[in-house]
């Protein structure tokens, strides 16, 4: 991909990977537009010269009139990248764990369905143009103490393997993320071995410049997860990754 004359649309990129996301295309030479649902934040997005439009994907307007707003001030719109994500600790032994779980699904898996659909129509239209989903190494090696966003993300994986086979053939491109952890306000809590988020920005811009773009990107640090299964090491990992059960309340 050519990462320095796109026009890109960063769902979710208020915080975390998908600002650091958007300030790397921007830094590329890319026109960049950030949806999310924080005021705040897309004023200071605003303010540091980014395009911004309220957005929240679990709400079919709101994604429907974000489209509209985003299309009419660029129409050479051509990359979307469908980042809104929640990451919850659940105890499934506690039914109160669902509210948690149908938010996650709400956001992670439906969140960018809704996001895709609004968007796929203009860019077969359009004739060329990428769209980037974002699963995870939980996808692929579930992490216990959160059991829905692991099954939200694998979930997103499979949907993007069959959005690219039907797109086949339109322009339309689909690229896979699939972060490991990385140290952003939330990740770097839960593991302090999480990757540095500018090792990780720096190593995902240098996958989508390939020419071709590969369907996934994959860091060096996720490989071990993507490959798990395949590798042999799927039960050992698992095994040690469950004993973080122990961060939940009254484990």
């Amino acid at each position: 991909m050519n990462i320095t004359s796109r026009t890109v649309l960063v769902v979710g990129g208020t915080s975390g990977i998908g600002r650091e996301l958007a300030r790397r295309f921007a830094a590329a030479g890319s026109t960049v537009i950030v949806g999310g649902r924080n005021p705040e934040a897309l004023a200071q997005l605003a303010a540091e010269g980014f395009g911004t439009t309220e957005l929240d994907v679990t709400d079919d307007g709101s994604v429907s009139r974000a489209r509209d707003a985003v299309l009419a001030r660029h129409p050479d719109l051509d990359t979307v990248v469908a980042m809104s994500g929640v990451m919850l600790l659940e105890d499934l032994r506690d039914p109160a764990h669902f509210d948690a779980a149908q938010a996650t699904i709400n956001t992670n898996l439906i969140g960018t369905i809704r996001v895709v659909d609004a968007f796929t129509p203009h860019l077969i239209a359009h004739g060329t143009g990428t769209i980037v989903t974002v699963t995870s190494g939980i996808a692929f090696l579930p992490f216990p103490p959160m059991p829905t966003y692991a099954a939200s993300k694998a979930g997103v994986h499979a949907y993007s393997e069959a959005l690219r086979a039907q797109l086949d053939g339109t322009g339309v491109e689909v690229v896979e993320l699939v972060p490991p952890a990385v140290a952003t306000a939330g990740q770097d809590q839960v593991n302090p071995h999480a990757l540095p988020l500018d090792a990780f920005a720096t190593e995902v811009m240098q996958l989508l410049a390939q020419d071709p773009t590969p369907n996934e990107l994959l860091v060096e640090r996720v490989k071990m997860h993507r490959w798990a299964e395949r590798d042999g090491s799927y039960a050992e990992l698992v095994a040690q990754r469950s004993q973080a059960l122990a961060m939940l309340p009254g484990r």
